[in-house]
Formats: C-alpha cells, structure tokens, sequence
C-alpha cells in the first residue's frame, strides 16, 4: 500500500505521498530482519535517503547490511557520520541529531538513535574507534545508573550492547592484567569468560604507601582482551594558588565588578507624551588575581560549566571571599537560567540543579565588596549529590578591597 502511495505520487493520484519516511524504513527493516525483502521500497529509502531521520537512517542501514547491499550502505553510513560528534578528552562520541531530534517524535530519541548506530556499527566496525566510544556515551547517560528515559529505550540500549559484546570478541577474554607502580608490581589478575564480572578489579594505594613526588602506573596486559580502567585521586593540597580540574563535569568562575552606568528609556506619561525614566544598568569589567575593588562596589560572579553528558541532581558551592556578602538577602528559586534552587550559607553560595544537560551553562549571582582587605576565594566546587565520584573545581582566586 505505501508502495502503491509513492508510485502514485508522479501523477498525484489519491492515495499518493511524495517520499518514503521514517516509518518504512522502520517496517523495511523489520521485514528484511523477518526474511522479506521488497527492492522497490529499498530504491525508494536510498531515493529518499537525505530527508529520513538519523535514526531512520540508521534503521535502514541494518536491513542493507543484512541484505548484502554494500554500495547502499557505505554511502548510508558516510551520511551518518555528518552527525557523528567525537570527544577525545573523554573519549565518547554521539550522534548531534538535527534541531537537537525532534524529541516529540518516536525517531526523535537521542538515546534510541544512538543505540541503533551502535547496532549497525557492531555489524560493520565494530573495533574502529567509534563503536566503544559510544558505548561509553550511553552507559553516561543512564538515568539513577540503572536505565534510561523509559522501558523501550533500555531494552534498545541493552540490545546493542549484546549485538557490540558479541560482534569485538570482548565476552570472551583470555588475559592476564597487571598493576606495576614505579616499576614494581603490585597486583595481578586472570581475566577469562568464567570470572569476567567476578575478578578482583580494584587497587588501592593509601596513606604511607603514596609517597611524595612524581609517580608512574602501568597497566599491563599478557594475552587477548580489552582492557578498560578508571583512576582516582584523593589528596589535601597545600598549593597556592588551586588550579581548576574535571573531566565529565567542569567549571570555571569570572568575577566581574559592575559598573553603573545612566541610562534612560522613553515611556508614556500621564497625558501620553514620552517621558525619559532612568533604569539601573551596569557595565561588566572583567577582575584578574589581585584586582582591587573599593568597599562598597557590586561584583558579579558568573559561574561557567561545561558537562560532557546529561546529568541528574548536581550541586555548585561557590565558596565566598571573606570580604564579600550576597546582595540577596534570602535562599530560593532565581532567575538563573538552569531552575536552580540558590542557598545562601555563611561562607558559600550554594545551587542545586535539579537537571543538567549536555554543553555549556552559566549560572551567575551578586555580591557586594564590605570589609577592607585581602581575601581569597577558595575554587568554586561541583559534584554529583548521588554519584560523588562525579566532582570538578574552579580556579581560586584572590581580590582585594580597600575603602
């Protein structure tokens, strides 16, 4: 019948419609993973192909590699990778749907679009580089750690985990990993299919045992196998000043003296003629380590963060300079752009973000130069409130005031 609608579309005849769409390719390929494969609506698909849905798209690349076109889905993957962001900080990499997919829309879920190119990568590269960059993307994306947005889009994610498990070897691994510290071993494990989710995985290094200095960690690797490891540092510094530091998460914080500067707007008076009405606006200049501010002065704190995966339930503590107090006066809801509920503390300035997603945000706030001195603002400090690992500083800064 939708083949009959497209072929009726030349001479618009009723029932007719102009292109193929996002939900043929959804049937094609189901039917062609079911063993019926219709080359007419095929030609249509790669006809149509420019104005199908990523996620469409990546729908209609598993059906032609499942039918051994390879001319088709070489140039359906090549399309795909128009959208294909790569991070090498982090070592991810997503797809950046158009118009951020529609999300209303079933082909516009950026977590189902994903995992469908995983799908159709575990198929055609599944150890090039950008297969487990974005099985590393999807497993930051989880929703509490354990899920994603709903049922369905687990049970695609999960899916393509088994087809990328299955497709790079990585369930079946035969090696033995090492752990070497200053060219001194200090821990082995045997990896192999009974124990790959029971091994000893962890090494600590605490206390006495970390010295002072420079150090060097090996992982080694005799055998067959990926391997994947995470390191972690805890440790009180004594540096001035504290450089900033993150991963997932980041940062930064620009203080900003305001400058008040006349202004006025026309409004209508009372009998409807223009009347110039002063308002309050100020000019931003940019303080640098050292500056110096006179009591009494406004200055602006913008905090800059930059998150590399949607998150849940982040807080900011903006630790405040002794000279400096909030110009509000109260705790509670602003205009910060983020809905992030602002504390107002003795020594901080607190926000909680209910949701934070992927990219740059900026949340800012004010406060007033008092007491006459040199004061140190200690970095300003981010951390996941349910997922402590998750954490990043700002660099310290310090200003001073004079009367």
């Amino acid at each position: 019948q939708e083949i009959q609608k497209l072929n009726n579309a030349e001479g618009k005849i009723t029932p007719y419609k102009t292109r193929a769409d996002d939900l043929d390719a959804f049937v094609y390929m189901v039917l062609v993973d079911a063993g019926s494969d219709n080359q007419e609506m095929r030609e249509f698909l790669y006809r149509d192909r420019v104005q199908l849905s990523v996620y469409a798209k990546a729908m209609f690349g598993l059906a032609l590699e499942k039918v051994g076109d390879r001319e088709k889905l070489d140039m359906i993957l090549e399309n795909i990778s128009q959208f294909v962001v790569q991070d090498d900080e982090n070592d991810t990499a997503w797809l950046k749907l158009p118009n951020e997919g529609y999300w209303w829309y079933w082909y516009g879920s950026e977590v189902e679009a994903n995992a469908y190119y995983l799908r159709l990568l575990a198929r055609t590269d599944a150890k090039g580089q950008t297969a487990p960059r974005l099985v590393k993307y999807l497993l930051n994306n989880r929703k509490h750690a354990t899920y994603w947005d709903s049922t369905r889009d687990t049970a695609i994610v999960v899916e393509s985990f088994a087809d990328y498990l299955r497709a790079s070897g990585e369930l079946s691994p035969d090696m033995v990993v090492e752990v070497w510290v200053d060219g001194e071993k200090k821990q082995e494990a045997a990896i192999n299919r009974d124990n790959l989710f029971t091994f000893d995985n962890k090494f600590v290094l605490a206390g006495k045992e970390l010295t002072d200095g420079s150090h060097e960690i090996e992982i080694r690797r005799r055998g067959q196998g990926p391997v994947y490891f995470n390191a972690y540092l805890t440790n009180f510094t004594l540096e001035d000043d504290i450089a900033r530091a993150g991963l997932e998460i980041k940062v930064q914080r620009a203080y900003y003296r305001l400058v008040r500067e006349e202004k006025s707007i026309k409004v209508e008076g009372e009998r409807g003629q223009p009347v110039d009405q002063r308002v309050e606006k100020y000019r931003r200049e940019k303080l640098d380590n050292l500056d110096m501010l006179k009591s009494g002065e406004l200055v602006e704190i913008e905090l800059e963060i930059d998150s590399k995966n949607d998150y849940e339930y982040i807080m900011f503590e903006d630790m405040k300079a002794a000279g400096f107090e909030p110009v509000e006066l109260r705790s509670g809801y602003s205009n910060n752009g983020l809905g992030a509920y602002m504390e107002l503390r003795d020594n901080r300035v607190t926000f909680f973000v209910r949701w934070l997603a992927r990219g740059k945000h900026s949340i800012a706030y004010r406060m007033r130069a008092e007491i006459p001195g040199k004061f140190s603002a200690l970095p300003t400090k981010a951390e996941a409130m349910y997922a402590p690992e998750l954490k990043a500083n700002s660099d310290e800064i310090k200003l001073r005031i004079e009367d």
